[in-house]
């Protein structure tokens, strides 16, 4: 076992998030390609061990002005308005959300103009 670096930290982090994954109804296989991105982004990784620990976003992570918390709700309306309930329910699965919370900030990364139109709907942040 000479030269093999064992970090059980990233053990449990990944066994958390597949944790989370099953409660999320994700599949592993989408767990896994999430996980294969999380594991390069340090600050996100980092999100993810705090929320793991205490079940709420640190948002010290953002991408054009948006935090992972701006990205959860954004879930959240998005639910909203395809259960057409104003509100969120018992069914709303909450750690679904958070999990794609963090795939969002990760495709943000990469294009953000893209997520920026999207979460303002093309009238930019400061815009009623």
């Amino acid at each position: 076992m000479a030269g093999i670096l064992y970090d059980a930290r990233r053990i449990k982090v990944y066994e958390g998030l597949m944790a989370l994954g099953e409660l999320a109804c994700e599949s592993r296989q989408w767990c896994d390609a999430l996980w294969e991105e999380l594991v390069f982004d340090s600050q996100l990784t980092e999100e993810l061990v705090f929320y793991l620990e205490h079940h709420y976003l640190m948002d010290k992570v953002h991408c054009e002005g948006y935090g992972l918390t701006d990205l959860y709700i954004w879930q959240m309306n998005r639910y909203n308005l395809v259960r057409e309930s104003g509100k969120n329910t018992a069914t709303c699965n909450k750690d679904r959300m958070v999990l794609h919370a963090f795939r969002d900030m990760i495709d943000m990364k990469k294009e953000p103009a893209i997520y920026v139109k999207r979460l303002t709907m093309g009238r930019g942040m400061d815009q009623a």
